[in-house]
């Protein structure tokens, strides 16, 4: 019998895919899943920018936590920016967190190499993971 998982409990990053459109947009489309039986699938479209990719993978990520918290939160992409930093990227994203009565800011980062809209719908996940890993738990 093999031990339990400890982290089953949190939303897991299962899927990430990023077109370029002919018409100078693109469209981001994030999949997470939840104890392996739930899948959230979150969709958005911006433009074929380097800003703009970042901020569509990023809101696409954000729809989808809308899918998993079912309106028991709400989150708003406040902003998405990549740096250079230790001979990487680092993909920063900001959030606004509503809910409960209260609101405030969650601040989340990924280091990449060479995917910078991959990390910004990943950082979007690290900033909110400790957050709904225990609201999810509870449902």
């Amino acid at each position: 019998m093999s031990p339990p998982n400890p982290f089953s409990d949190r939303l897991r990053f299962a899927e990430f895919e990023l077109d370029r459109l002919p018409n100078g947009r693109c469209r981001a489309r994030v999949g997470l899943t939840w104890k392996e039986s739930e899948q959230f699938v979150g969709e958005s479209e911006g433009l074929a920018s380097q800003a703009g990719e970042l901020r569509c993978a990023a809101q696409a990520c954000v729809n989808a936590l809308g899918g998993a918290v079912q309106g028991g939160l709400g989150f708003e992409l406040l902003g998405v920016k990549a740096v250079r930093a230790f001979d990487s990227t680092v993909v920063i994203v900001s959030l606004a967190v509503q809910g409960e009565g209260s609101g405030h800011r969650v601040v989340g980062s990924y280091l990449t190499e060479n995917d910078a809209a991959r990390g910004a719908a990943l950082a979007v996940l690290n900033a909110t993971n400790r957050i709904l890993g225990n609201r999810l738990f509870m449902r």
